[in-house]
């Protein structure tokens, strides 16, 4: 039998790797990725377009949050920002673009109306976005400021780093209806 000594350099530990090695799982790594590097496709409607414009400014700078690059390509987006009314006439359009985004994915409903119709209680105005394509955050006001917007990335940021990376990709459309958030 050997006997051993724990205070020997054998079982010392080695402070030089210490820095060197990091743990994790695979779905915070990918959540990580995910949340730090959105993509957003604008759907600027009406005057809520305006606010999502000024949020890419130098004054509020959406690029902290990774999601500086607008894209006007469905195919290379993965958040949706509805920003304004949607009528009966866009919906289609707008339904279209969403079924041709790659999964995983997300909306934000930018507005009073993009939420519930805002104001307009009338046949040519989709009552919300929430009917035609499922919603993650919900950003309210009329139109809302750019920091409401940057505080919807954030909600949405730790939504997306929450999720299992399996569960990211949605297909039971119940649980779409019921996941959205408000600010």
């Amino acid at each position: 039998m050997v006997s051993v000594d724990p205070n020997s350099s054998d079982f010392a530990y080695d402070s030089k790797i210490e820095g060197n090695i990091i743990f994790t799982r695979v779905d915070a790594a990918i959540n990580w990725m995910r949340k730090n590097s959105l993509w957003p496709m604008p759907m600027g409607l009406a005057c809520c377009a305006i606010e999502l414009m000024a949020t890419a400014s130098s004054r509020f700078d959406i690029s902290r949050f990774g999601a500086e690059v607008m894209r006007f390509s469905p195919r290379q987006a993965d958040v949706m920002i509805v920003a304004g009314t949607v009528t009966y006439k866009m919906a289609l359009a707008v339904k279209r673009i969403w079924d041709q985004m790659p999964e995983p994915k997300w909306c934000i409903a930018m507005g009073a109306c993009a939420s519930s119709g805002g104001m307009y209680r009338s046949y040519a105005t989709l009552q919300g976005i929430d009917r035609l394509i499922p919603v993650d955050v919900y950003i309210s006001g009329c139109p809302p400021r750019p920091e409401a917007l940057i505080e919807g990335l954030m909600k949405l940021q730790k939504k997306i780093e929450e999720e299992q990376s399996a569960k990211g990709l949605k297909s039971d459309p119940e649980e779409e209806k019921v996941r959205g958030l408000s600010i």
